[in-house]
């Protein structure tokens, strides 16, 4: 079965974050397909290269860049909430004169034309947060 995901809360705000992760390595484990990984509202923080959680915590941002390096999966962050956040890529943050960007490795800034693509590409849609 083909799968996306839509994450909206920021990865250390609630469970949702840690949980959407969990639920994605999973699927892949048991062979499920997965599309796309749509993060929104304050999911876009998890695509930050700037989250330094303490060691005994678990790296969400970082798990996620490993799930998506051994699985090629395509991780969107969309790009009006980035922005809104302060979430930018090069582009970005050149766009709005801002000293530098943050995007980490393995996230790209997308519209939500890429969340419709997932909707009508998948079997099913799972959102964790709100």
């Amino acid at each position: 079965m083909k799968f996306s995901i839509v994450v909206q809360a920021a990865p250390y705000s609630c469970q949702s974050a840690e949980t959407a992760y969990r639920f994605a390595k999973t699927l892949l484990d048991k062979g499920h397909d997965l599309h796309r990984v749509f993060f929104y509202g304050d999911g876009v923080h998890t695509g930050s290269a700037l989250a330094s959680p303490p060691q005994d915590e678990p790296n969400i941002p970082a798990n996620w860049q490993a799930l998506a390096a051994d699985h090629d999966l395509d991780l969107v962050v969309c790009i009006a909430a980035a922005v809104r956040r302060g979430v930018l890529d090069d582009k970005e943050a050149g766009r709005y004169s801002k000293s530098g960007s943050n995007l980490a490795d393995g996230f790209e800034l997308s519209g939500l034309g890429q969340l419709a693509d997932a909707i009508a590409q998948s079997d099913r849609v799972v959102t964790f947060g709100a």
